[in-house]
């Protein structure tokens, strides 16, 4: 019988020294899970016994699947860190995915938000009500810090710090990101007058919904999607969208690469570099559509 005992391992050591986010957690147990039950139908009893072959020989399967370039190319991702784990830890001697690599996966450019658009965004919650002073207050530290959503709902009480400004993110490897006086004034007011009423005792979430428990990523996309129609912006925005927003905009007036990195969390530099494309693009699209000589 097939021994995947290490998996539970793996996982630990995402959540606990990586400190990723949940779903790129399940992403990668999920990835590993279903090439183990692969080798398993090949006849290996353990992970030892994976040489590049097998891995090869998945990544042919998955492509003959019809799997998408980008799935592929994140399920050897995975496995290569898993494997690379694994030879680290000393279980296996070598990694069978080093070596092997799918179809290139063209990037494409994030979408991002008009500054305009978010001021409309941000001014949709009515701060009159309880749930509206949460709403403004979620709002304005996604776009303050670019938080990923699920580090977003993540975040407790504690985290925030606001006499020096800073929010504590303890996904991707934990970083602190400032937030800018508008935003903390709103995280301020929402504790004080809105959250110490909705809170259930002994509730640590920052952020929590009308039940008094810790708001769901489910719960701020409905929260966002109704605000995004509120304000006329288009309904298929999503927390990723004010996350690009966020980093195009830091861009735009002055940020540097690598900051906006650690701000992000990216472990790859050239994650971040997408933004700064962006911001080239749109300038060109600008100076192509403005400049007299370059108007067609």
């Amino acid at each position: 019988m097939f021994d995947s005992s290490y998996i539970a391992v793996f996982r630990a050591y995402l959540l606990d020294v990586r400190k990723a986010p949940g779903n790129t957690v399940l992403s990668y147990i999920r990835d590993i899970t279903k090439f183990t039950d692969f080798i398993e139908t090949r006849g290996l009893t353990g992970y030892a016994s994976a040489g590049e072959e097998d891995v090869r020989a998945y990544v042919k399967e998955l492509e003959s699947a019809g799997r998408a370039p980008a799935t592929v190319s994140r399920c050897i991702s995975s496995l290569k860190v898993f494997f690379a784990r694994m030879a680290q830890d000393g279980v296996i001697a070598q990694n069978p995915a080093a070596n092997v690599s799918g179809a290139t996966v063209k990037k494409t450019l994030p979408d991002a938000l008009t500054g305009d658009d978010v001021l409309r965004l941000l001014d949709q919650p009515d701060v009159k009500s309880l749930l509206g002073r949460r709403d403004k207050a979620m709002l304005e530290t996604l776009y303050a810090t670019g938080l990923r959503v699920s580090e977003l709902v993540s975040l407790d009480v504690n985290d925030v710090n606001l006499d020096t400004g800073l929010i504590n993110c303890r996904g991707s490897g934990g970083r602190s990101i400032p937030i800018y006086p508008a935003a903390a004034a709103s995280i301020s007011g929402y504790i004080a007058v809105s959250r110490v009423n909705l809170a259930a005792e002994g509730e640590v979430a920052l952020f929590v919904n009308s039940g008094g428990k810790r708001m769901s990523r489910q719960g701020f996309w409905k929260l966002l999607k109704n605000y995004a129609e509120k304000a006329h912006i288009d309904s298929s925005i999503t927390p990723q969208i004010l996350r690009n927003s966020f980093a195009t905009h830091m861009l735009e007036n002055g940020a540097d690469i690598k900051t906006l990195q650690q701000m992000l969390g990216h472990t790859d530099i050239a994650s971040t570099q997408l933004y700064a494309q962006l911001v080239k693009k749109q300038l060109k699209d600008v100076y192509n559509k403005s400049h007299p000589r370059a108007i067609k």
